[in-house]
């Protein structure tokens, strides 16, 4: 059974920074693709970023430039480097991935509160 496990997220200022880290229990060849979602108090999950087994990330538009998602295939680990962070940003963050069969797989989130 694969499992995604997400963590780094806290509390933080308006301004501020966290990498989030999404680790994965098998090799992330094993993955066409992942992502990083997320979803605020009383909203819908949204996507936050997408990569694919090749290529680089893609982003809401709304996110690009404050946020980076990136991966390293010895730790099969994903990231999600996020920027200037803003009260917006409060979220639960989910780790999503999707194999090659087309199952998709979930972690459990983690909690982002950006506050002062």
């Amino acid at each position: 059974q694969v499992q995604l496990v997400e963590s780094g997220g806290g509390l933080v200022q308006p301004g501020g920074s966290l990498r989030l880290s999404c680790a994965f229990s098998s090799s992330i060849f094993n993955f066409n693709a992942m992502a990083w979602y997320r979803q605020a108090p009383g909203e819908q999950r949204e996507l936050v970023a997408r990569i694919f087994k090749i290529g680089s990330p893609t982003y809401t538009e709304s996110l690009k430039g404050r946020f980076t998602m990136s991966r390293d295939f010895a730790k099969n680990t994903v990231y999600l480097q996020m920027n200037s962070l803003k009260s917006e940003d409060t979220a639960v963050y989910y780790c999503n991935a999707e194999d090659n069969s087309g199952r998709e797989y979930w972690g459990k989130g983690t909690l982002v509160t950006v506050s002062s």
